[in-house]
């Protein structure tokens, strides 16, 4: 299925069209007059004396050829109400039929500026579909035709939601993609695409990483018959030399847990969890799409944790990229181990302003949170206040955790400088933290996302239909125009 967004700038006859119009919050629709004949005005006012006005979206069904569908835009609205309330027409709208729809501009009050381009936005986040290996294909078009002088979209805004609808869904088709197509090796070889953007983006392979001392990462992959790779992609938007912002991720392409394998049930979704690396990806395209006035770097580790005479047991102790010596106490707490020669060589390399590590880490966050909020860990006050804000705006939320030095003594290793999982019990997400927060070696500015709760969705949100939903793309996008450009 494919959905369409016209402006038309000619005149069209209505008689036998299905229009959208916008009104008040009471469903009030005298000034409506001028785009509905006197019958539609008259038998469309007369039922909304006995409907259910706490609705958002009425729709009013003439004959077979036409409906008018009338929306209510409630008293201060926040731009994601609009975006949401864009995605909450798309399902209206989204029957299994083609259809036109024209969209009334001129119903819209003059008060509400730009309304228009954020709901469309809304509409095109929330039709995004994974469709790719169905073999009898969706045919059907939806076109939505814009008519009207009011609200109009200045290219400036076409630009900036290109950008972040090309970056959401970039991120949303790698997390959607098997494990048997979208391996470590496929994985790098998809980045490379990103250099005709004007991303820098360099690939370091096993034999690259060997020789920078990655063993923490190598570990985690040294069981599958793919690669593993740390693979960096840089814009240089301010022609300045200013600290980058950086972006970590974690991209283990499939967990099956290794020797501490994972139950059967659900090890299917294990696709997953390269989704903090997806969202550090999509960021890095948004950013180039739309040019951002900023400089900034993506790193994601991708790697497989299989299970084979090769893979990494339990027990085991590697020397990660900082020095220290890590005990692998549990082989599924592998995220992790890979995130901390990231964040490390990010660091080191790079000398950024702040480091943002994306992980689907804990399932320990999930029960603490469900799937509303991220978990935010932090050892910078400011920078968690920024991604707080950011996600309120875009309704990608976040809940800042705590980090304590007394959470250290969990993660203690007895046989190494530290190990890799808390087995006295709880605080599993702190003490992942924890353990992350001992690889960022200079005290630069550093905040993890645990993700693991909002990187898919069973049952679809207000702009997702189900499956990967991009997170981290618009939140963190909306952190670097607010505060970094």
């Amino acid at each position: 299925m494919s959905i369409r967004i016209n402006h038309l700038k000619k005149k069209i006859s209505f008689s036998e069209k299905n229009i959208v119009l916008f009104s008040n919050d009471k469903f009030q629709i005298s000034n409506l007059k001028n785009h509905l004949s006197n019958s539609e005005f008259h038998y469309i006012n007369d039922i909304l004396k006995t409907s259910d006005l706490k609705k958002n979206i009425l729709v009013f069904e003439l004959n077979s050829k036409k409906k008018i569908i009338l929306l209510s835009i409630k008293n201060n609205l926040k731009i994601s109400d609009i975006e949401n309330l864009g995605g909450e027409f798309y399902s209206r709208i989204n029957t299994g039929k083609n259809a036109d729809y024209f969209i009334i501009s001129d119903s819209l009050s003059s008060k509400h500026e730009k309304f228009l381009a954020y709901f469309l936005h809304g509409i095109k986040l929330k039709s995004y579909e994974f469709k790719k290996y169905k073999t009898k294909k969706d045919l059907r078009n939806i076109s939505l035709n814009v008519i009207g002088n009011r609200n109009k979209v200045s290219s400036q805004h076409l630009l900036r939601f290109k950008a972040l609808e090309e970056g959401t869904f970039f991120a949303r088709d790698l997390v959607s993609e098997p494990g048997n197509i979208l391996h470590p090796d496929e994985y790098a070889k998809r980045l490379i695409s990103l250099r005709k953007l004007g991303l820098k983006v360099t690939i370091y392979d096993r034999k690259k990483l060997k020789k920078l001392g990655m063993h923490a990462l190598l570990g985690v992959g040294q069981g599958s018959i793919r690669g593993s790779y740390l693979v960096t992609m840089e814009w240089n938007g301010k022609k300045s030399g200013s600290k980058p912002l950086a972006f970590v991720g974690k991209g283990v392409c499939f967990d099956t847990g290794g020797y501490s394998l994972k139950p059967a049930k659900f090890m299917e979704d294990m696709t997953y969890d390269m989704a903090g690396s997806a969202s550090v990806v999509g960021l890095m395209k948004n950013l180039a799409i739309r040019k951002a006035k900023t400089n900034a770097v993506g790193v994601v580790g991708l790697v497989e944790n299989m299970v084979s005479g090769n893979a990494q047991r339990p027990g085991d102790i590697v020397k990660s990229y900082s020095g220290k010596t890590i005990e692998v106490l549990n082989t599924d707490a592998e995220g992790r181990l890979v995130l901390a020669d990231a964040l490390t060589f990010t660091e080191k390399k790079f000398k950024p302003k702040f480091i943002i590590d994306l992980a689907t880490l804990t399932g320990a966050i999930i029960v603490c949170l469900g799937s509303e909020y991220a978990g935010l860990f932090s050892n910078n006050d400011k920078l968690s206040e920024q991604i707080f804000k950011a996600g309120e705006k875009v309704e990608e939320k976040v809940w800042r955790m705590p980090l304590h030095k007394n959470y250290d003594k969990l993660m203690n290793s007895k046989n190494a400088d530290v190990q890799n999982i808390n087995y006295v019990g709880g605080a599993g997400s702190t003490t992942a933290a924890q353990f992350l927060q001992r690889f960022i070696i200079n005290k630069t500015p550093w905040a993890h996302l645990d993700i693991a709760g909002m990187a898919f969705s069973k049952y679809g949100g207000a702009l997702n239909s189900g499956g990967a939903t991009g997170f981290g793309v618009r939140l963190l996008n909306q952190f670097v125009e607010d505060n970094y450009e």
